[in-house]
């Protein structure tokens, strides 16, 4: 298959919200084996919507579109569809039970607005929306599949990954099954990876690979088709191993394995346990601990220092340190890393110190990082010479932090 996606939603077009349900589905459709050609935005306009429907089912086999399904006049990708292909509008009976339960329940009448929600087109199968109102479509029109999800991210996902996903597989060769592994890299950029595997990509058949910077790391998505998995699982096995043999440095987890995640796991697993001193990164680092469930196992604490005069008071570190060193120094960072690891009695120590911009601090130009690291044997300090916004140089001081302590 290869498939198209087209977001509807004027607030789209005006910058009012992000479309993250189009790099979800591009995600998703990628781990089974269908390719994506082509994202479209189109505004809550019906003329507009028919057209890229039109130019969509000229090209792509699969299309795929978001949003345009709720209850407003401007909510009109169900109309338009039945429009395009000449099917009649039908209401889902489970569908529009829901929506009058929802308003019976709250003791108010229901606007006839709403009834939409429910509607289908004829010959087409239908996805009820657990997590929301709005029914999906899933309609073959002239040998093209068309598929209408909800809007909302958390419906979409929901309903793509109950309903939707199991429906492609179904439509996929019944003798084949697609199979998706990610491998995860940090501390080597995406053309240095790519340059690292060029004869493996260049000579990719099945297993396909398929390198992806994303948020400061990259990702590597490996795709087997096979009669079955313990086949396809083999078949990324050798193709993971050969991978391994060249950039197994930089590979640190699998799947929706993190950077904190894995710290997390490592130090739980080793009984070890872990206190921060954030300057730069101002909480960030223990947070990014904390999203992750098992981190009250290992995060005795936390302080966010951001002042000279917070490092000296709170932590302790020696103002002599601060004024002959300055700040963002590796006297500093390793004094602020052993002092909060005394202070919360943990096993470990790590601190941040350093300027993000957009000025320069001390002379040192943003991006200018020192990470902290101490334990009872030693206590190590780590440059780090960064670029990007002030919100990327903080969030990859994080991802170092983790790094340096998987690899301490």
């Amino acid at each position: 298959m290869n498939a198209e996606i087209i977001a509807v939603g004027s607030e789209l077009l005006l910058g009012q919200i992000a479309d993250t349900n189009g790099q979800y589905l591009s995600t998703e459709l990628a781990g089974i084996g269908i390719n994506v050609y082509r994202h479209t935005v189109v505004g809550d306009n019906e003329e507009r919507l028919l057209e890229a429907l039109k130019e969509a089912s000229e090209r792509a086999d699969t299309i795929i579109v978001s949003g345009g399904l709720g209850p407003t006049e401007d909510d009109l990708t169900k109309e338009t569809l039945a429009r395009f292909t000449g099917k009649q509008l039908f209401y889902h009976e489970a569908s529009l039970k829901k929506v009058e339960d929802y308003f019976a329940k709250k003791g108010s009448p229901m606007p006839q607005n709403n009834k939409k929600q429910a509607l289908y087109t004829e010959s087409s199968d239908v996805f009820y929306n657990r997590a929301g109102f709005a029914c999906g479509i899933g309609l073959e029109h002239e040998d093209t599949l068309f598929l209408l999800l909800p809007g909302p991210p958390r419906e979409l996902k929901h309903m793509f990954e109950n309903d939707v996903k199991p429906y492609l597989l179904n439509r996929l060769d019944e003798n084949a099954l697609v199979l998706s592994r990610v491998l995860r890299f940090f501390g080597i950029g995406e053309s240095r990876l790519e340059e690292q595997l060029i004869d493996l990509i260049q000579h990719q058949t099945n297993p396909t690979i398929a390198p992806l910077a994303s948020d400061g790391e990259v990702t590597v998505r490996l795709t087997a088709k096979a009669a079955g998995r313990a086949e396809a699982e083999k078949m990324l096995d050798t193709v993971e191993a050969q991978i391994q043999n060249k950039v197994g440095k930089y590979l640190y987890g699998k799947e929706k394995e993190t950077l904190p995640s894995q710290v997390v796991r490592m130090f739980t697993d080793n009984g070890l346990t872990i206190a921060a001193a954030e300057s730069i990164t101002g909480g960030w680092f223990s947070k990014a601990l904390v999203d992750i469930p098992g981190a009250s196992g290992i995060l005795e604490g936390a302080v966010t220092v951001y002042t000279e005069q917070a490092k000296t008071k709170v932590l302790g570190v020696d103002a002599d340190v601060i004024a002959h060193h300055g700040a963002v120094s590796s006297e500093c960072a390793e004094q602020m890393a052993e002092k909060v690891r005394r202070m919360y009695g943990s096993t470990i120590g790590i601190s941040f110190t350093g300027t993000a911009g957009p000025g320069s601090i001390e002379g040192k130009e943003p991006g200018t990082v020192w990470i902290g690291v101490a334990d009872s044997r030693q206590v190590t300090s780590h440059l780090l010479n960064l670029t990007g916004s002030r919100e990327h140089i903080r969030r990859l001081a994080v991802y170092y932090g983790c790094w340096f302590l998987l690899h301490r």
